[in-house]
């Protein structure tokens, strides 16, 4: 069965949407990744998780969206962002979209954490109208599952562990020759507790938040399946579960 839904016909998305209520939407940036990394790294990752997933599960997946909330890295040439709201507008359409055709549980497989805030309120907007929507961010379920295959200074934006998902999934686009290691910098008023409006260049050179030469290909397949296999958990949990279940429950 196709499971890409650009690459099926309408007759057979038709087909699909007789059957199934659920779908996968993958979402990333395109922002820096150090000088070592290609500027497309969170969305490659989640297109790759996501496509993965909805082979293994039998649901539809829809084509990455590639542009997210990047607007911290924009000192570095290449990132290219749009604001919260508007990210949060065009997702929430693609869903509304979906709806239309009788989806009523999607998977956004998030590859970029500036994303998260934008794609948290539209999954509770959307869950007002009817659709349940899931958010999978594959870095926090990695530090869960395989706690010991990376150091804390190894997870960070553009380290190792990123690095070696690159390195697993498209390994022509990494220049490992060029990658680096760098202490983030602290901020001069910075505090335990406090939140400042800073950008990337404010904590770092060359866009590496940690250590990244310690990257391989071998650490990222070993990534990549755990999640992989975490997240068709969940899918196969929400195919099976009930919509009126999932809904916000009645007033008490």
């Amino acid at each position: 069965m196709k499971f890409l839904l650009h690459e099926m016909s309408w007759l057979e998305a038709k087909e699909y949407f007789s059957k199934n209520d659920i779908a996968i939407i993958p979402v990333g940036s395109n922002e820096q990744h150090g000088p070592h990394n290609p500027l497309g790294t969170d969305h490659f990752i989640a297109k790759a998780i996501a496509e993965e997933t909805a082979k293994r599960t039998d649901v539809v997946c829809l084509q990455v969206i590639p542009f997210g909330v990047s607007h911290h890295h924009r000192r570095f040439s290449g990132t290219v962002y749009v604001s919260p709201e508007t990210f949060k507008s065009y997702v929430k359409e693609v869903c509304l979209a979906l709806s239309y055709h009788g989806v009523k549980k999607i998977v956004i497989v998030n590859g970029h954490g500036g994303n998260l805030n934008a794609l948290a309120e539209l999954a509770r907007e959307l869950k007002e109208e009817g659709t349940f929507v899931s958010i999978f961010q594959w870095w926090p379920a990695s530090s869960k599952l395989l706690p010991e295959i990376f150091k804390p200074e190894e997870r960070g934006h553009a380290g190792a562990e990123e690095t070696s998902m690159n390195l697993a999934l498209h390994p022509h686009l990494v220049s490992m020759d060029k990658a680096v290691d760098e202490e983030v910098r602290k901020h001069p008023v910075q505090a335990e507790g406090t939140i400042l409006p800073l950008d990337t260049a404010d904590h770092t050179g060359l866009g590496v938040f940690g250590k990244s030469t310690t990257a391989s290909a071998e650490k990222g397949k070993a990534v990549f399946e755990a999640v992989v296999n975490e997240l068709v958990k969940h899918v196969n949990l929400l195919k099976k579960a009930k919509i009126e279940d999932l809904m916000a429950k009645s007033k008490v």
